[in-house]
């Protein structure tokens, strides 16, 4: 069966809703300069940096700014306050994976191909890229009241269904595999691998743990 290059797509995040009692800075004309661009990137790296190593409860915005060489003051002009820094970390943090995604699909890999390539890109992303560490520790913690930050985890099962589901119509799964049990173990086993990597290893091993778990897994999985 020919296969077609795959037109699943990342679900987008129901945008979090503004924290109770907050609200949003009116954005400055400066903010629209590479000066202040760079700036807010700056500190929004620092945040998901301590977010990941402290936790939302052990991070403070003191902690920000002195990690970024800042007064609080200048932290505030960007990011009002803890509770908009957060989300903006976890939105950072969802912003990565649709292009991550465009970024494997270009490959012309056959469905389940570019599950293990997008798994195996994702693993390495946790290892190097401080946003998506940051805002994993987040939306584990789900530091804000309910409905503030996106649930965690739906939506990768969500593509990864859609991605199994192709490769089921490609003859690529294994008779007896259904797409939407398999979404939520492979979503299960990542997750649960990053986890443990992250908290015994501060994911330096994350990238063999996950070739390992892969590899059991994808054995199951292939036709």
């Amino acid at each position: 069966m020919e296969y077609s290059k795959s037109q699943a797509t990342f679900p987008a995040p129901e945008r979090p809703r503004q924290a109770p009692g907050r609200t949003r800075q009116a954005r400055s004309p400066e903010l629209h300069q590479e000066r202040a661009v760079q700036t807010r990137t700056q500190i929004l790296d620092a945040a998901a940096q301590l977010f990941d190593e402290r936790g939302y409860g052990g991070t403070s915005v003191k902690d920000v700014a002195d990690r970024v060489g800042m007064t609080k003051g200048a932290v505030y002009f960007h990011y009002p306050t803890k509770e908009a820094l957060t989300i903006a970390v976890v939105e950072a943090h969802y912003e990565r994976w649709p292009l991550l995604l465009e970024s494997v699909q270009s490959k012309g890999l056959g469905p389940l191909d570019t599950v293990m390539e997008l798994l195996d890109r994702t693993a390495e992303a946790f290892c190097d890229d401080s946003v998506v560490q940051g805002g994993a520790r987040l939306q584990m913690e789900q530091p804000l009241p309910d409905g503030v930050l996106p649930v965690p985890y739906v939506g990768w099962i969500s593509l990864l269904e859609q991605l199994l589901v192709e490769s089921e119509e490609a003859g690529e799964l294994r008779p007896g595999v259904t797409p939407s049990a398999a979404a939520c173990a492979l979503v299960s086993a990542f997750f649960g691998t990053q986890h443990i990597s992250a908290r015994l290893n501060r994911r330096k091993d994350l990238v063999q743990r996950w070739a390992e778990t892969r590899n059991l897994i994808f054995t199951a999985l292939r036709a």
